[in-house]
Parts: C-alpha cells; sequence; structure tokens
C-alpha cells in the first residue's frame, strides 16, 4: 500500500500544522486502543505500575546537598580533593571541598535523610526510592540530556515516554498518550526534541500543553466562526474525505484523517475538562501552591498531571527550568552560586511536588503510578573555582549523583547505592540510565530486551545493549 501526497494534502496539512498532527496522533491511538489487545497493548509481565509521571530538573541539581549526606565533607571543608587523581572539571580547574550549603536530617519513620533544600519533599520522604550512585557519560548538559531521556547521547532517538506509549498504547480515547508541560519560564534547551518520537511513528511524540493561551494550538474553533459555520464546514470537508476513500479505500491517511474530526471533537471537550482547576478544593489548591508564587507555576503542573493521569493519560513529563544563559536566570546549573540558585528553584517545587505525592497516596493512585525525580548529571563536591579557593558553585558532575522514585513496586523510605566520602564517584552499585531506564519499563510490564523497533536494520530499544533491572528496588 502507497499513501500519496497531492497539493491539496500538503495545503491541508500546513493549514493545520503541529496541531493537526496532534489529532492524527490521536487518532491513530484511538485504532490501535480498539483492535486486539492482546496483539498490540498486552504488557510482558504483570505491572507494579499502569502510568508514570517524570519530573526532569534541568541544568543538574546538586547530590550533597539534596539527598547524599556527606559528613566527611563537613570536616574537610575548604581543603583540597585528597589523592593524586584530580578531576577533569568542565572548566578545567578545581577548587576547594565544599560542605553542604543545607543541614541534612533524618526523616519518617524509614530515617532516610534530606537536606532542608527541600522541606515539603522530606515529609514524604517515606515514600521515596533514592539512588545515589547514578552516572552519566558526559559532562555537557545536551548530550546528557538526550541520553537521560533516550538512553543516548545523540539526538535522534525516541525519549522515554514514546517508548510507553509504543509499547503499552492508550488508555483514553480523548487525551494524548504521553504529554509535556514544560516550565512556564521556558521550555528546555532543545525544545521538542527533548519529547519527538525518534524513528518511531510519529503519533508516539509528547503533546506538549502550553501554560498560557490555548493548550493545544489551533485546536479550538476559530473565533471568526459561529459553531453552526464551524460544524457545516466540518461535515463539508468530512463528506468530501469520504468520497474519496471511496475511491482510495486502502488509503490509510484519508481513513486516519476521519477518525480524527470525531476525536478533535471530543479533545476539544476532554482538553479544556482536564485544565479547569477550579473543578478542585480549596484545599487542593492551597496544598499544591496554586495562587501563590513562586509555587503556581509549578503547582498548576503538578495538579494538572494528576488529572491527566486519572484520565488515563499514560505518560507524563514535567519539567523544572528551561533553556540555559535566559535572564534572570532560571534552572539547576549552579556554577557560581549554588545556594542562591537551588533556593529559588527549590521553592518553586518543593510544595507542589510533595503535594503531588501525599495527593496521589490519598487517592490510592501512587500504588499504581511511578513518579521520578531526575536530572542529567549531578554535581561536584568542590567549588567551581581556581584550585584550593573555597568558592559557592559547583561545577558538572556524570561520576555519581541522585534521582529517586516513588510509587507502584518499588521499596520505599530507602537509599540504594552510594558515592564516595566527598560524594564525587559511585562507588557502590553504580547505577547507569540503561539500568534506570530498563527498571521503569519492568515496572510498567514492559520487558527492556523485548520492547524493540526495526530501524535502519537494527533492533533498536531504549536500553540499546545495556541495562539491567534494578531488583533490589522492587517490593
Amino acid at each position: 500500500m502507497s499513501i500519496r501526497f497531492d497539493r491539496r494534502d500538503w495545503m491541508n496539512f500546513a493549514l493545520h500544522g503541529l496541531a493537526w498532527s496532534s489529532v492524527c496522533s490521536l487518532a491513530q491511538r484511538e485504532t490501535r486502543a480498539s483492535s486486539s489487545v492482546d496483539e498490540t497493548i498486552s504488557a510482558h509481565h504483570a505491572p507494579r505500575a499502569r502510568r508514570a509521571i517524570q519530573i526532569t530538573l534541568t541544568g543538574g541539581f546538586s547530590q550533597v546537598d539534596t539527598f547524599d549526606p556527606k559528613p566527611e565533607l563537613v570536616r574537610r571543608h575548604g581543603q583540597p580533593l585528597p589523592g593524586s587523581v584530580q578531576p577533569e572539571t568542565f572548566f578545567g580547574s578545581a577548587g576547594a571541598l565544599c560542605q553542604s550549603h543545607w543541614r541534612f536530617r533524618r526523616r519518617g519513620e524509614s530515617g532516610l535523610e534530606v537536606s532542608d533544600l527541600f522541606p515539603h519533599i522530606a515529609e514524604v520522604a517515606d515514600h521515596l526510592t533514592v539512588i545515589r550512585s547514578m552516572v552519566a557519560e558526559t559532562a555537557n548538559h545536551t548530550p546528557a540530556t538526550f541520553q537521560q531521556l533516550t538512553g543516548f547521547q545523540s539526538n535522534g532517538f525516541p525519549v522515554m515516554g514514546s517508548w510507553l506509549s509504543y509499547g503499552l498504547g492508550c488508555e483514553s480515547e480523548s487525551l494524548p498518550t504521553f504529554v509535556v508541560l514544560p516550565d512556564a519560564r521556558s521550555q528546555p534547551s532543545g525544545g521538542t526534541a527533548n519529547w519527538a518520537a525518534g524513528f518511531l511513528p510519529a503519533e508516539h511524540q509528547g503533546v506538549m500543553l502550553h501554560s498560557s493561551g490555548e493548550p493545544i494550538r489551533n485546536l479550538s474553533r476559530p473565533a471568526r466562526l459561529s459553531a453552526a459555520e464551524d460544524l457545516a464546514a466540518t461535515r463539508a470537508l468530512e463528506q468530501l474525505e469520504r468520497d474519496r476513500l471511496e475511491q482510495e479505500p486502502d488509503n490509510a491517511f484519508l481513513r486516519a484523517r476521519l477518525q480524527a474530526y470525531e476525536l478533535a471533537a471530543r479533545m476539544q471537550v476532554a482538553i479544556p475538562e482536564t485544565l479547569e482547576l477550579a473543578q478542585e478544593t480549596q484545599a487542593t489548591l492551597d496544598a499544591y501552591g496554586v495562587g501563590r508564587e513562586p509555587t503556581d507555576d509549578c503547582g498548576r503542573r503538578c495538579l494538572t498531571a494528576r488529572r491527566l493521569l486519572e484520565r488515563g493519560v499514560r505518560f507524563v513529563q514535567l519539567y523544572s527550568g528551561g533553556c540555559f544563559g535566559g535572564t534572570p536566570r532560571h534552572g539547576w546549573d549552579s556554577h557560581e552560586n549554588c545556594p542562591e540558585d537551588h533556593t529559588r528553584e527549590a521553592l518553586r517545587i518543593d510544595q507542589p511536588i510533595a503535594a503531588l505525592l501525599r495527593d496521589l497516596h490519598q487517592r490510592g493512585m501512587l500504588d499504581d503510578t511511578l513518579v521520578l525525580f531526575t536530572t542529567e548529571f549531578g554535581r561536584t563536591p568542590f567549588a567551581n573555582a581556581p584550585a584550593g579557593v573555597a568558592g559557592l558553585g559547583r561545577d558538572h558532575n556524570p561520576e555519581g549523583f541522585s534521582v529517586w522514585m516513588a510509587g507502584g513496586g518499588l521499596k520505599p523510605g530507602m537509599a540504594f547505592g552510594a558515592t564516595d566520602e566527598f560524594g564525587w564517584r559511585s562507588v557502590e552499585n553504580p547505577v547507569t540510565w540503561p539500568d534506570f531506564h530498563a527498571t521503569v519499563l519492568h515496572l510498567l510490564g514492559l520487558d527492556h530486551e523485548r520492547l524493540t523497533f526495526y530501524h535502519n536494520g537494527i533492533e533498536r530499544r531504549l536500553t540499546n545493549v545495556h541495562g539491567q533491572v534494578l531488583s533490589e528496588l522492587l517490593a
């Protein structure tokens, strides 16, 4: 079967743009969901979780200031890093060892240590499964971010949300499978490449919801048209397409477009209803920090994420921080002043993320929802300053850093792996991104070695040829 594009097709595509692509992708998902469940959407094994949200901190937050306490840094604060092997830093010099800028305390019944930078998240520490021994392969933001999201350092590979869409399909007839909620201040560096489907079918790319204006551009009826005019135009166009489909019964593009008309109508209702936070109680809005600065943006997005997940969205990606070098600065890339940068960013997300975990738990959703809190790499335990100088900034550190997970199928209130006494290098149970991805897929019922897509002569997979499920984390 061949799909033919004539001038009319291209003009129609240009008219509707990315919004039309999103609608077509949803129609194809719907077609897939309506076919044999056993053949197309069945998991490889019984899943521990049905859905996931990934909270992505851009720039690299500091593990020794958040989830990896190092008493030796306190004792050796201001001293040079001992030993003959000195680090190759991003800016070519390593300052003196620098203790955490925040105090660590044991939290909850588990006693998991979390710093005062995240006082609200610390209150839900008993839900967290912290990995303290993550490693990355590069100290450069862009390739490290790609590796965090796709398992590869180069562009062009599908992100994890796209793999989940491809592997598990859609649970909703009126919402996307994979939704992205970027920071209101800006999109992350690379923009839509951070939620691209790569070589997977285009319907598996993430659908970004804008924080202002129309959530999905060009989805709503144009203001210049009345409802009756819009309906008449749609019906006329639909009839033209049906007439053409009778002439080309094998044209999959036409068939998907007809299905998209019906789905677009449902999206026009479902998207505004999902984003209508006024339906929530005032107590819920207050818990998320909606309506107050600096928590309003992240609070709205965390609450929206919960509403999306409970309505059948499979994967939500929420960003903290945007592109680099903006004015004013935003993100976790703290080269000059870690206390100032991390405090600013933590105040925006700490309360909303803790509220999200509590809300999911209270609604019984945390048992089958996976929450991921990740960053592309960590930061050094020594200052980003000339050798021997104690500064306030920290350099990039892919040698050992922390992330956490929470929810379905995990052992809560625990820390896995360890860095050295200074928090520089992973020395106990190092965890790679393929290991992390393999574990996430496993919790969602997918075998990372069996979830493949043939591309350019290779059976591609999210974990490439690597990855081990972290069985020690599983409940």
